[in-house]
């Protein structure tokens, strides 16, 4: 049973940075692919972004394109979602997801293909 869990999340002002981590445990992280997703109040979870189990492939929803980056490190068990120029509609809870066992050097987006979740991280951007 893989454990995720995130930290970072933080009240920050539109235009500021912050720098999500998701540490795994028990598991083999370099096997899995890892993925972001937030929910706002009110609002379905959405995908904000995706990387491969190696790395070297990643995908962005497209409201984060430019701002956003994945990453990760094996080496740490840790994959991290570097946000910049934050802004308002950002507001949300961060979710990281991982996906045991997936074909090599493909990402996810859809949240159904996730098995394990951690159990969030609040980001709150003001305007």
């Amino acid at each position: 049973q893989v454990q995720l869990v995130e930290s970072g999340g933080g009240l920050v002002q539109a235009g500021g940075s912050l720098r999500l981590s998701c540490a795994a445990s028990r598991g083999t992280f370099s096997r899995y692919a890892m993925g972001w997703f937030r929910q706002a109040p009110g609002k379905e979870r959405e995908f904000v972004a995706a990387i491969s189990s190696s790395g070297s492939n990643t995908g962005y929803a497209d409201s984060v394109k430019g701002r956003f980056t994945i990453s990760r490190d094996n080496a740490k068990n840790t994959v991290y979602l570097q946000m910049n120029n934050l802004k308002p509609e950002d507001t949300a809870v961060y979710y990281c997801a991982a996906k045991p066992f997936p074909v090599p050097d493909w990402y996810y987006i859809g949240g159904h293909n996730y098995d394990y979740w951690g159990q969030g991280t609040q980001v709150t951007v003001s305007s």
